[in-house]
């Protein structure tokens, strides 16, 4: 069990509090999911239930976690910079779990993750595995050591679809408590039983949070209904404020006219017209006790606003792509992945590349962009599985993406932050302080400003959170231009791709049908 007690967040930088008295009991059998917005908090929670100091940099704590010697499993939302360059069978050497189980439950592991079992003692270096790769390596290395509670910060992220049906299975069947943070909403729906919601409302000047004991879906459904009935509600309390002042002002201005008229000869008139005029006073009293009594119309954190690409012209007959490679290999050449890849484009088409942790499909969408950034009959723009291949992390994301430094630019440039949910104290943070999401919007927005007639992706899905995933994925349905992508976001890959390719050691093949 973990229980967490009254914690308060807040923001050393913006003095903004982040979470305020927050409590919360994990028990035995709870498959917990934090979900909001991006910068809410949530890993930023994670992190300080298991190693407090982690976030006094840039946070304030406050409260308690009790966890009654329970050891603890912790998957980071990114891998550790200091292990990139350990080999994979030093990094599990560092697990004194790893040496004590035996050649069959480490092959049972490596089946259950899509691993070889030669993989744990490979002399790879860390840092060249897959995104793929490594979130395995390190759910294979935390439940080696058998902790009693899982943390697991986007379990999810850039798992190929077959290891994702394996977490489904594994969280569904899993007895220990489960606390996790996911971006794909069919995870969630499938596996979680408790649902705790972190909120910034009122342009994240209030922190709200909400726990249900209960289904994703039906927590929607619930909280959608609650929401449809509050403003039904506030509605009709408004129409009878309006009735009660038209006919509060009606009355008052006949008995305002009435005494301005009465004749000075009619002292007996006054003082019944000024008797009636204290009456109506009373009224406006009694009025004003009934509208702060009034039912309010509920507060909702909004919806990310993004839009681009609505005037591209992509004719249907011209060839927008005709890529071929003999060879995929490793970047350190030493690995032949894949052979005779030939991915061709006509007209208008959103592709999604699908295909097993490992198989180099970050390699060849990155090798697909050095080619169609060379381009001069169109515009490409690239986003990375890691963003900060492109970010200049020391620069805010106004200095970013208005590098001109013009005043007009730098306008419109807040206003778009603005629309993507950054506060002004957030649009003069350095970008390396930015979470995942937050990092993944400025991206966007630099490909929106590009004016870009494809679009290379990699896992553009994979940061934000269930709140803003139907919002991106909207807009990169409706985008008129080429979408050449990587993910394995099954949402996405329903909604948005009208075409999907697996990447095998023969090449790309078509997909005609992904199970979601």
């Amino acid at each position: 069990m973990l229980q967490i007690q009254n914690v308060t967040i807040k923001h050393k930088k913006d003095l903004r509090t982040i979470l305020e008295d927050f409590s919360f009991t994990l028990n035995a059998g709870d498959r917990a999911v934090i979900i909001g917005e991006e910068g809410n908090g949530k890993s930023t929670l994670l992190k300080w239930i298991v190693e407090p100091e982690s976030v006094e940099s840039y946070a304030e704590v406050s409260g308690r976690c009790i966890l009654n010697g329970e050891r603890l499993g912790y998957l980071p939302q990114e891998f550790p910079n200091e292990e990139l360059e350990t080999s994979v069978y030093d990094y599990f050497c560092k697990s004194d779990a790893f040496c004590v189980l035996s050649p069959k439950e480490l092959g049972q592991l490596a089946a259950d993750l899509g691993l070889s079992l030669d993989f744990f003692y490979g002399q790879q270096k860390m840092g060249s595995l897959s995104g793929g790769e490594k979130v395995k390596s390190q759910l294979a290395r935390i439940l080696m050591e058998q902790p009693g509670i899982l943390l697991l910060d986007e379990p999810s992220n850039d798992l190929d679809l077959e290891t994702l049906e394996w977490l489904e299975r594994f969280i569904q069947n899993c007895s220990r408590p489960l606390l996790f943070i996911s971006h794909d909403e069919i995870l969630i729906s499938r596996c979680a039983n408790v649902i705790i919601h972190l909120e910034q409302i009122r342009r994240k000047t209030i922190s709200r949070y909400t726990v249900a004991r209960m289904g994703y879906s039906d927590y929607i459904d619930q909280r959608t209904a609650v929401f449809e009935n509050q403003e039904r509600e506030a509605l009709s309390d408004l129409r009878q404020e309006k009735i009660r002042q038209e006919k509060f002002q009606r009355i008052y201005q006949q008995v305002e006219n009435d005494l301005r008229s009465v004749s000075r000869q009619s002292p007996h008139m006054g003082r019944m017209l000024k008797k009636k005029m204290h009456a109506v006073k009373a009224m406006e009293k009694r009025y004003q006790r009934e509208s702060e009594a009034m039912r309010q119309l509920p507060e909702e954190e909004e919806a990310i606003f993004l839009k681009f690409g609505e005037d591209i012209q992509i004719p249907a007959g011209k060839v927008m792509v005709d890529f071929h490679l003999a060879q995929l290999r490793t970047a350190d050449d030493q690995r032949l992945l894949a052979q005779n890849i030939h991915l061709f484009i006509k007209g208008q088409h959103k592709i999604c590349i699908i295909g097993r942790n490992g198989m180099g499909k970050t390699t060849l969408l990155r090798k697909i962009a050095d080619e169609l950034l060379q381009r001069t009959d169109l515009k490409a723009a690239y986003m990375p599985q890691n963003y900060e291949e492109l970010l200049d992390l020391e620069k805010n994301p106004v200095d970013y993406l208005a590098p001109s430094g013009q005043k007009e630019e730098i306008t419109k440039v807040r206003s778009w932050l603005g629309s993507m949910k950054y506060t002004p104290e957030e649009m003069s943070h350095p970008i390396r302080q930015l979470s995942g999401g937050q990092k993944a919007k400025v991206l966007l927005l630099k490909m929106g400003f590009s004016g870009a007639d494809v679009l290379l992706l990699d896992e553009p899905t994979r940061n934000f959170s269930p709140l803003s995933n139907p919002v991106i994925r909207n807009v990169l349905q409706a985008y008129q231009g080429v979408i050449i992508s990587v993910s394995h976001d099954r949402k996405y890959i329903s909604q948005v791709c009208d075409q999907v390719y697996r990447l095998t050691e023969q090449g790309l093949e078509k997909v005609d049908n992904i199970s979601i």
